[in-house]
C-alpha cells in the first residue's frame, strides 16, 4: 500500500468505517470466508514467482487484483507503492494456468485488446468507487458464463 494508505479513520461525513461498510455486510462475508478459509492461501511476494509455482496445479485458482496502471490510468501509482508492472507479461503467464483463474482490471481499450489477444473472455461490471460514483470495472477469465 502506498504510503499514508491503511486502516480508515474518519471516513466520510465522520462515519469511520460505516462510510464503506455495512455491518450486516461484513458479518455475511466473513461467515462466507469461513466455510472455505482452509482452501485460501495468501502469499507475500513476487506474484509472477507464484503463478509460476502453481501454474501446473489444476486445482489451483488464481484471483488476481493488479494494481491499474494500463492505458495511461494512474490509481494504481497512486495506491501502492510498488506499481510498476508488465502488463503483457501478466497476461502471458496466466495463459500458462492449468487451474483457473479471474482476473480484475479498469475497463480500458488498452485492457480489452491484451485480453483478446491472449484469448480471455471480458465482462465490464457496475461499481462504485470511494466517491459513489457509478463506473465499470472489467472481469477477465478463461470462461465468464457463471457472472451476469
Amino acid at each position: 500500500m502506498a504510503e499514508g494508505a491503511g486502516v480508515l479513520k474518519n471516513g466520510e461525513n465522520g462515519k469511520g468505517i460505516l462510510s464503506r461498510w455495512y455491518p450486516q455486510t461484513i458479518a455475511r462475508r466473513i461467515t462466507n470466508i469461513d466455510v472455505v478459509a482452509n482452501r485460501i492461501e495468501f502469499i507475500q511476494g513476487n506474484a509472477f514467482d507464484v503463478m509460476r509455482r502453481y501454474r501446473e496445479n489444476q486445482d489451483t485458482v488464481f484471483f488476481i487484483d493488479p494494481p491499474y496502471t494500463a492505458g495511461g490510468k494512474n490509481a494504481g501509482s497512486r495506491l501502492y507503492t510498488h506499481s510498476v508492472i508488465d502488463h503483457e507479461e501478466l497476461f502471458a503467464a496466466c495463459e500458462n494456468f492449468k487451474g483457473d483463474f479471474l482476473m480484475t482490471y479498469e475497463n480500458s481499450d488498452e485492457v480489452r485488446e491484451l485480453a483478446r489477444r491472449h484469448g480471455f473472455k471480458t465482462k465490464a461490471v457496475p461499481m462504485k468507487n470511494t466517491h459513489h460514483a457509478e463506473m465499470c470495472e472489467l472481469l477477465i477469465g478463461l470462461d465468464l458464463s457463471g457472472w451476469s
